[in-house]
């Protein structure tokens, strides 16, 4: 009985064309190879497998290549990656199962058991990023186009994945659905929490869920940050807001508190010397600005606030484009700061 993986994936790439049609089954067969999407099993073309060749090293049977996202493998990762896997031994018996093989002997050694962590913990929040991937060619980036949001810069502290648990109360079945994770930081770079906004499938709009958006960890004082602050920051309380503006100001670093009261206590950089606040056009928002430039002036820090024509900068992009958009801004900064942030910066969406 085989024992080891590359055992495991001779056996597999032997019958290459039977496992293709098991685990990738929205592809067809092309000539000698098996055409697919990707190795989750999606419809498409980008993805071949080798149904023929020698039993390993360069051209073997049973391996593939991911054009579009430049993954490759043997058919132990498409069991892996179809079915969802993290342990290898799940992997293993899956293989083992579909090979009509016996199973394995247990082994002697106890499976080591992940520490549970608290929900909503700064530690779960941490898991959760790790767990997610970069939001390039994802449903993110179809979101945040169709919010107006073409390019997106500094992408780092936004992930993607793509079944995020939903519950909506504690009487309530969990669900899954898409969703756009931001990273929260402190001042110093560390995860100190996530926020989560869930997807429609299809990337146009949120999920139809009571509260499409939630925050979790420690929020407080900190930020989802795009781009590093030195001496000048923009900050806001959407993460859409903010990448509204930071399409029309590609070289400000920015930060979005998640809300009103958040932006109202988040702490500052020591070396700042100059704050725009971007206000919501609401009374949570007027309050925050208040609060908040009076707690910069105290700190010796220049505040000035950045006022949108509608409710918010992403509602001001999306109804008036991005030209006007820049137009509206540049009369509403330091003279300073026209040339040195008005400029089109390198895009960066991954």
């Amino acid at each position: 009985m085989p024992r080891d993986a590359s055992e495991l994936a001779r056996r597999l790439a032997r019958d290459a064309e039977a496992v293709c049609r098991h685990y990738l089954s929205n592809g067809r067969r092309q000539g000698r190879y098996w055409m697919v999407g990707d190795v989750r099993n999606t419809p498409g073309r980008s993805m071949f497998v080798r149904l023929s060749g020698p039993d390993s090293g360069p051209g073997a049977a049973g391996h593939w290549t991911d054009a579009a996202s430049a993954e490759y493998g043997d058919l132990l990762d498409v069991i892996r990656k179809s079915c969802g896997f993290i342990d290898f031994r799940d992997v293993a018996e899956e293989a083992r199962r579909f090979l009509s093989l016996p199973r394995a002997e247990p082994r002697r050694s106890p499976k080591p058991v992940r520490t549970p962590v608290p929900a909503g913990s700064p530690e779960a929040a941490q898991r959760l990023i790790a767990m997610s991937r970069p939001i390039r060619r994802t449903l993110v980036e179809t979101y945040l186009c169709n919010r107006g949001i073409k390019t997106v810069h500094d992408a780092g502290a936004l992930r993607f994945h793509p079944r995020c648990y939903y519950r909506p109360d504690e009487h309530c079945a969990t669900e899954t659905w898409p969703a756009m994770i931001a990273a929260v930081t402190d001042l110093s770079g560390a995860i100190t929490g996530a926020h989560r906004t869930w997807l429609a499938p299809d990337g146009f709009g949120k999920a139809p869920v009571d509260t499409p958006r939630r925050a979790m960890g420690g929020l407080l004082g900190n930020a989802v940050r795009f781009g590093a602050a030195d001496d000048v920051l923009a900050v806001g309380e959407g993460i859409e807001t903010m990448l509204s503006l930071r399409c029309a100001l590609p070289a400000m670093p920015m930060a979005a508190a998640l809300s009103a009261n958040h932006l109202a206590a988040l702490l500052l950089p020591p070396t700042l010397r100059r704050l725009y606040i971007a206000r919501d056009a609401d009374a949570a928002g007027d309050t925050a600005l208040a609060a908040l430039t009076e707690r910069a002036e105290a700190a010796g820090v220049t505040a000035l606030a950045l006022s949108p024509r509608t409710g918010d900068f992403n509602e001001d992009l999306r109804a008036f484009g991005l030209g006007a958009l820049r137009a509206a801004l540049r009369i509403q900064l330091a003279p300073q700061d026209v040339v040195r942030l008005m400029r089109r910066g390198t895009v960066r969406t991954g």
